[in-house]
């Protein structure tokens, strides 16, 4: 589904970047809630205060801050190591392989990369139980970012730089439309991952603004027939 009749095509991709959390596997199996869970959890425990207060500041930093992490970092001085030790801890056991977008991956032409504001360890841990791991080069995540999350411009220059892509031979595939600006903005081809079964995305407001602006080419609520229909067409 193209959001834009005149969004940009995919025929002259050369570098796939994908967001990890809710856009390579289901939004519905809810992984990223564990995360969100212990990330409140820990701002309760660090700031010694009540979990309504912690998830008051988590959302707060969040939308401020691109993360909670970097909130808390800014705000009261946490130190980021236990922290991300911490938030990742969670059972990836939902995640199953995924034999459609492993296929579709593997026929995709091009070098196949990660930019996400995890760490590399919950990245490995997802590809893995996702049997996908063998497609991608590597994984940009929060550290080599020095701490700084998406959507910051100078995120996805950092990007960019690390791994030699031209954006303007670059698509860019998220759950968050923010997330899509910047790409857009550099020459990416971009496109917003939805839920299954939906095109609506169950957040909060904030979270949806720009999903219907022209910084986001494409929506899909079905990742891998995407990328076949990609690989078709070429």
């Amino acid at each position: 589904m193209s959001a834009d009749p005149a969004a940009r095509s995919f025929a002259h991709v050369e570098t796939w970047v994908f967001d990890l959390d809710n856009t390579l596997y289901p939004h519905h199996l809810n992984l990223w809630q564990q995360v969100d869970e212990r990330i409140r959890n820990y701002i309760a425990d660090f700031l010694k205060i009540t979990h309504d207060e912690a998830f008051r500041l988590q959302k707060d930093y969040y939308r401020r801050y691109g993360t909670s992490m970097r909130g808390m970092m800014t705000e009261h001085g946490m130190k980021p190591d236990d922290f991300l030790a911490f938030v990742h801890e969670i059972d990836h056991s939902p995640l199953v392989p995924n034999a459609a977008l492993g296929d579709a991956l593997e026929k995709l032409p091009g070098r196949k990369l990660i930019l996400t504001n995890g760490t590399r360890a919950h990245a490995a841990a997802v590809m893995k139980r996702l049997d996908i791991d063998r497609h991608f080069e590597d994984v940009f995540d929060i550290a080599a970012a020095d701490l700084e999350p998406k959507p910051l411009p100078k995120v996805y220059d950092r990007f960019l730089a690390r791994h030699g892509v031209d954006p303007t031979k670059a698509a860019m595939f998220e759950d968050l439309a923010r997330n899509l600006s910047v790409p857009h903005a550099l020459g990416m081809t971009t496109v917003l991952v939805v839920p299954e079964g939906t095109r609506e995305v169950f957040r909060e407001g904030w979270e949806l603004e720009g999903r219907d602006d022209p910084h986001v080419d494409y929506v899909t609520d079905d990742l891998a027939g995407f990328l076949g229909r990609i690989v078709a067409a070429r």
